[in-house]
């Protein structure tokens, strides 16, 4: 898998496509470059954290400009989400029906599928897998936990794109975000066997590792995304808490960062002063 690229907007930094993924803008934010205080400093875009409700917002509306997105924050999907794999589906940016799509992702989802331009989608993370699916004429979100990933959340939610925009499975390409990885996620004996009936021994590494990656991977896959066009975070999040918030880590008292995405109505580019630069190392420490 190709790793994602590292972007720089102003003070936010994000991983993102390697190259520009037709109409849709998507986005995995750093946790640097707002304006939260301790334990959840800096970028923290999860509500439901116990941070400052004006911080949050602040730092969301950095967030949406870093992708090319300001002035859409009334129109922002933010989930609540409950580790589940319910699929919300954001058919259009009307007052109403955006409204309703909105109540129900409050009432607890797990992934968005929208085909509605200037809607913007925001999930929120720290060690969980983020998972972002392009095609042409929408996207979708998903957050992939251990009980979302054994649920297959990220295939359902690649099927439902494919059912709402009516491409076909080799049109999509899926981009996985940063999140804890198998040398630093270490679980029951009894979940791992769990995982292994599920996806085969590839998702169990070194005694009692679990390789998230690894399973959201072979559901793509499932779900018809080719090899190919996945690309993949090079870095844990319970590794680089200097980038990245990390409840494992952390001791469960820290922010989230974020997967965004949202769909204009021509091709989109990186913001004008948006610098890109690849991984490398302080990206992999």
């Amino acid at each position: 898998m190709r790793p994602l690229a590292r972007y720089r907007a102003g003070d936010v930094t994000l991983l993102s496509a390697s190259e520009p993924a037709g109409h849709v803008a998507l986005a995995f934010t750093e946790r640097t470059g707002g304006v939260s205080a301790a334990p959840y400093e800096s970028l923290n875009l999860g509500a439901s954290c116990g941070d400052d409700e004006a911080s949050v917002r602040e730092n969301r509306l950095r967030a949406l400009a870093a992708i090319g997105a300001a002035g859409l924050e009334d129109r922002l999907v933010c989930p609540k989400q409950v580790h589940g794999d319910h699929v919300v589906l954001v058919r259009s940016a009307a007052a109403g029906e955006l409204e309703a799509a909105r109540d129900e992702a409050a009432a607890g989802a797990d992934a968005v599928v929208c085909t509605a331009a200037n809607v913007p989608v925001l999930l929120c993370f720290a060690d969980c897998v983020p998972v972002v699916i392009t095609c042409p004429g929408g996207f979708a979100v998903a957050h992939s936990g251990w009980r979302g990933t054994i649920a297959r959340i990220s295939e359902k939610a690649a099927r439902a794109l494919v059912a709402e925009t009516g491409c076909g499975p080799s049109e999509l390409r899926a981009y996985v975000g940063p999140h804890i990885k198998a040398a630093d996620y270490e679980v029951s004996e009894e979940l791992l066997g769990r995982f292994v009936d599920a996806f085969g021994d590839g998702v169990a590494l070194d005694g009692r590792h679990l390789d998230l990656e690894f399973a959201v991977v072979s559901a793509l896959e499932a779900a018809g995304v080719e090899p190919g066009r996945i690309e993949a975070a090079d870095v844990s999040t319970a590794s680089a808490t200097h980038r990245f918030f990390s409840y494992r880590a952390e001791g469960g008292r820290c922010g989230r960062h974020g997967a965004l995405a949202v769909m204009g109505e021509r091709p989109w580019a990186w913001p004008e002063g948006a610098l890109a630069n690849d991984q490398g190392e302080e990206a992999r420490a």
